[in-house]
């Protein structure tokens, strides 16, 4: 009872001075630095299955780190400012989608984190992976229809416009072109692939729809198997 007491008062302290959210971001890294485990970073597009990795990864106790969180460093990756990323992997040990998925990131990520695993993600075939795309963002941010900028500048997800801003960041003012995206989704994984062709222990390229890919990942992070195939989620309907 007096130490619950003692630890309520010090956290009082701590947020009168405003020093609390530093308190705890220094106790999430301190806990991350004790169990000394490998990073791994998902690098696959957005929908390719990487919730699905994701879900898999929590229940073998592997800290996840905070999505949204990470999604509102997109302004700092845009100005070359990695510190702020570096600092947010030191308070977790895997991480999905944006800002890990954007092109070229895990070069960075691999040269700052040693030792990293690193799983792309990938669909059966680059059209399937663009109409799934289309059709998810057009349930978001279009009424059903494929998004016009206009629908992504007024699309109000972590803030308004910061789809339009990623869509920038990966494809360029270009929206929804099919053999564009087409384009820089397999200059993406062939990017990868050729970084790691060396060193074939740091990187798994698994489609989360093959029988045997949740058998594979958790051989690569040496995990035992928890189920026979992955959970598939956030499905696009008819995908």
């Amino acid at each position: 009872m007096l130490e619950n007491y003692f630890r309520k008062q010090f956290h009082a302290i701590l947020n009168l001075f405003g020093l609390f959210k530093h308190y705890a971001t220094f106790k999430e890294q301190q806990f991350i630095k004790r169990r000394n485990n490998p990073k791994i970073f998902v690098i696959g597009f957005n929908k390719t299955g990487t919730t699905s990795v994701e879900s898999a990864l929590k229940e073998f106790d592997i800290k996840l780190g905070n999505q949204r969180e990470a999604e509102l460093l997109l302004d700092n990756i845009i100005n070359d400012d990695f510190k702020t990323l570096f600092n947010y992997c030191l308070k977790a040990e895997a991480f999905q989608d944006i800002p890990f998925s954007l092109p070229s990131i895990f070069k960075i990520l691999d040269q700052k984190f040693e030792g990293s695993k690193f799983i792309l993600t990938v669909r059966d075939s680059d059209q399937q992976w663009f109409e799934s795309l289309c059709k998810f963002h057009g349930k978001l941010w279009a009424d059903g229809k494929t998004p016009t900028k206009a629908d992504l500048a007024n699309a109000k997800y972590i803030y308004k416009g910061y789809p339009l801003k990623v869509i920038n960041r990966i494809f360029g003012d270009c929206y929804y072109e099919a053999e564009h995206y087409k384009e820089v989704y397999n200059k993406h994984n062939n990017d990868v692939i050729e970084y790691f062709k060396s060193r074939p222990n740091d990187l798994l390229v698994i489609n989360a729809a093959e029988k045997e890919s949740y058998k594979k990942m958790c051989h690569f992070i040496g995990k035992t198997p928890l189920r026979e195939t992955f959970e598939w989620k956030n499905k696009t309907s008819e995908i």
